[in-house]
């Protein structure tokens, strides 16, 4: 399987044309349609439905396309890693992130090695746990900033100093707002909006102890805005971390006792490091050494 096939491929996927595609690649049609049928046939499986006026993808182009975009992000990555001069390092750093406190110091991280290193170029994504470390495992990823516990069978990491504070995200109107804190018998009734296997967290469950089959969750998300809105548009309270951030009509409430997890900024254990993502690892390790000293 050529690696210029699967480019073509997914160009004719994206346009759902194989005219269009052709005049994007400056191919002729012909020699388009041969390239995917070549590969239909190096697959043994039919990759596309087509009719008069497009071409849709079956459920075998769908899996490739997912598994040709993952090779094609790979490879390009790796490309940029070996972009680099004889005396300044460039590349790019791909990180993944979830949605907390503690990303407010990886950018600090990230700003104060720019200053080092300006021409070294980032990849951000976001996302839960579970997608990051599949990333990381595929060398889509070269770090993830996770919350513990951690495989560390499988991972290296470095402890981030922040401790991420759960609590609960509600409506100004509910009486449970001007509450100091909230205890376990408190949430008896009220429906929740969660992130996906945040109530699952071991730490999560003990808290909640009785009361913990009895959780009413009525919609789970990844991105704390729109559970926001949700509980802005009262259909339920967001259970989660506290963020520094602030949305009208809500109010964030710490759990009692206090729970707090910890993250940290992990890679793949055994990993072969670009030079940049080396050289970004040894700065981030002597950053937060520097802030615990402080």
């Amino acid at each position: 399987m050529e690696f210029r096939s699967l480019q073509y491929f997914l160009i004719v996927a994206r346009e759902e044309n194989i005219t269009k595609a052709a005049n994007l690649l400056h191919l002729t049609q012909p020699t388009l349609s041969r390239s995917i049928m070549q590969l239909e046939e190096e697959l043994g499986v039919k990759l596309f439905t087509r009719s008069n006026h497009n071409i849709i993808l079956t459920e075998d182009g769908l899996l490739l396309k997912r598994r040709a975009q993952e090779l094609v992000s790979l490879a390009e990555k790796t490309k940029r890693d070996f972009q680099r001069g004889n005396v300044e390092l460039t590349g790019e750093i791909a990180i993944g992130s979830g949605e907390f406190r503690s990303t407010r110091c990886l950018s600090k991280i990230i700003a104060s090695f720019r200053e080092k290193h300006p021409f070294v170029r980032y990849q951000i994504y976001s996302g839960n746990s579970e997608n990051i470390k599949e990333r990381i495992e595929r060398g889509i990823l070269d770090f993830g900033l996770m919350m513990e516990p951690i495989d560390i069978s499988k991972y290296e990491y470095i402890s981030m100093p922040i401790k991420e504070t759960w609590g609960i995200l509600i409506s100004e109107t509910s009486p449970i707002s001007q509450y100091e804190a909230i205890r376990a018998s408190d949430l008896k009734g009220i429906p929740f909006i969660s992130a996906r296997g945040e109530h699952m967290y071991p730490e999560v469950r003990t808290w909640f102890g009785e009361y913990y089959d009895q959780i009413d969750i009525v919609a789970s998300g990844n991105l704390l805005y729109n559970e926001a809105v949700m509980a802005q548009e009262q259909i339920g309270a967001v259970f989660g971390i506290e963020l520094d951030c602030s949305y009208p009509g809500l109010k964030f409430v710490p759990l009692s006792p206090r729970i707090e997890t910890a993250t940290v900024l992990t890679w793949k254990k055994n990993q072969i490091l670009s030079s940049s993502t080396l050289a970004f690892l040894e700065h981030a390790r002597a950053y937060i050494k520097s802030i615990s000293e402080n």
